[in-house]
């Protein structure tokens, strides 16, 4: 079989984070239908507005090639899908497949002789093959690598960052047959300005996504554990990290809360596979424990220090500025910062969320919480600035200080105020 580039009939499959900035790359170069069964978000981009801020609404103008719709029956036509819906992990850090088996149901309802479906979202190597493809084969009645293909390209979007945009980041690509990958390969390659890499298989470009974030997960664990290390000695840890960064070859990472829509994720795919096959991941999910036991440590050495400064912690009034998992966007998945809030709220506190990112809707049905419009004055017996969002860096220590009352703890999680500003941080 082969396949042409000019016969590409395209549809991404999911407008969030991943998708949205994909499907408008490729609506820029040819007619691509954006497709999604949130009939709220694709009647917000229809108007020509992306709430995550991934996209602006002039780059939505540029894809003049692109539409968007909720209705599967408008991309039947379509031959290659690219599937970019999340994958999260469940709460026992199980990976959940159920948005990636929606997904591949609904499009084997519509599924062709010869299309190609192609998967973005972050899964164990060999998931492609054993989760998805199974589904497409059950709904369709179509032979995989006969009658349909498969192929994988993980996605590589850095939520809020500007600079590293989905044209200028290097994409790994993969194909189920060896015409399907070199067909695979050039159609991204007409997106991404940065090039491309084609692995071997669906599996290699499966593992190397899940690496990636797993090696950064570990590098941030092993800088936390040095941080409750140092506490406990009682030296400054990012003095110390400054002062290690003098040599040329040390690895910058700063320790801090761990979540997003990868770090906090990603390891537990891979580590679901390892075990799978009869292998325990003792260094992962040591890194693992280290990173999710940060938000408690940041709680626990607050409560000790409005204790010290003879500030009840029932009932304390207590504000979280910051709610979003980084700063300058408003993407709340798996922020750490929620569990600070929690912490808390186990001592009864009365906890203020203050978060000019985030979108309020958005965080009730998350997690319960709504947070609030502008902070108290003098109000607060302590204040964790737990996100370094650029308003809270322009507010500056004596702004953010001046909403606490006498004896307030201000706690520096991100360290973006200076040392003798604060009464701890990281």
């Amino acid at each position: 079989m082969t396949f042409s580039l000019k016969n590409t009939r395209l549809a991404i499959v999911g407008l969030g984070y991943v998708g949205l900035p994909l499907a408008v790359e490729f609506g820029k170069k040819m007619a691509t239908i954006g497709y999604d069964i949130n009939s709220a978000r694709v009647k917000e981009l229809k108007q020509g507005h992306d709430s995550t801020l991934e996209v602006s609404d002039e780059e939505m103008r540029e894809a003049t090639e692109l539409s968007y719709t909720d209705q599967l029956n408008d991309v039947a036509k379509c031959n290659v899908y690219i599937v970019t819906v999340p994958t999260p992990v469940d709460k026992n850090k199980r990976p959940d497949f159920s948005p990636l088996v929606s997904a591949s149901t609904a499009l084997g309802k519509i599924l062709k002789k010869n299309d190609i479906v192609i998967y973005e979202s972050t899964v164990y190597p060999g998931a492609t093959e054993e989760v998805c493809v199974p589904v497409l084969e059950k709904v369709s009645g179509l032979k995989f690598n006969v009658d349909f293909y498969a192929g994988y390209s993980p996605e590589r979007i850095n939520p809020g960052d500007k600079e590293h945009r989905v044209s200028t980041i290097k994409k790994v690509t993969s194909g189920s047959t060896p015409e399907v990958a070199d067909y695979v390969d050039a159609l991204y390659r007409t997106v991404i300005v940065a090039g491309t890499h084609k692995a071997s298989s669906l599996k290699v470009a499966e593992a190397s996504k899940v690496i990636e974030n797993t090696q950064r997960d570990l590098n941030i664990a092993l800088v936390n554990e040095l941080a409750l290390i140092f506490n406990k000695i009682g030296i400054d840890t990012l003095e110390v990290l400054e002062a290690a960064g003098t040599k040329w070859n040390f690895l910058p990472f700063r320790p801090g809360l761990v979540g997003g829509h990868c770090i906090s994720v990603d390891p537990y795919y891979l580590t679901h596979k390892a075990e799978e096959v009869g292998y325990h991941p003792a260094v992962i999910l040591s890194g693992r424990r280290v990173n999710d036991q940060m938000a408690q440590h940041i709680a626990s050495t607050v409560i000790k220090k409005m204790i010290k400064n003879r500030l009840a912690v029932v009932d304390s009034n207590v504000l979280v500025l910051g709610l979003t998992f980084k700063e300058n966007c408003p993407d709340l998945r798996n922020t750490g910062a929620i569990d600070i809030v929690y912490a808390f709220k186990e001592y009864n506190a009365k906890v203020d969320i203050y978060d000019p990112w985030v979108h309020k809707a958005e965080a009730q049905h998350e997690y319960g919480v709504t947070p609030i419009d502008k902070p108290k004055t003098g109000h607060y017996d302590a204040i964790i600035l737990a996100v370094a969002h650029k308003e809270f860096v322009d507010m500056g220590a004596d702004a953010i200080r001046a909403l606490g009352r006498p004896g307030c703890v201000l706690y520096d999680v991100k360290s973006i105020l200076p040392k003798d500003k604060v009464d701890d941080r990281l």
